[in-house]
């Protein structure tokens, strides 16, 4: 592996980690949520295939889709 596959491992993980944190206190139900779920399930898929890239995108992806439902108010 190199070094740029290793960076793009590195903060993936970092920010699937955080996006589990951030999720844990929503409300799993609201409309869309499930998008943020497939993505951040993706993400982790992608890790495990070696697929740094596809990786950082799915993570990037949820991330942008449950900012954007915070944004809007969708939860309480």
């Amino acid at each position: 592996m190199d070094k740029t596959q290793e960076k793009l491992e590195e903060e993936t993980e970092k920010w699937l980690e955080k996006l589990n944190e951030r999720i844990e206190k929503r409300d799993e139900s609201v409309e869309q949520m499930e998008n943020v779920l497939a993505y951040r399930d993706d993400t982790s898929h992608f890790l495990e295939e070696n697929d740094y890239i596809r990786a950082w995108e799915s993570v990037i992806y949820a991330w942008g889709i449950l900012e954007t439902l915070e944004r809007l108010g969708r939860f309480n």
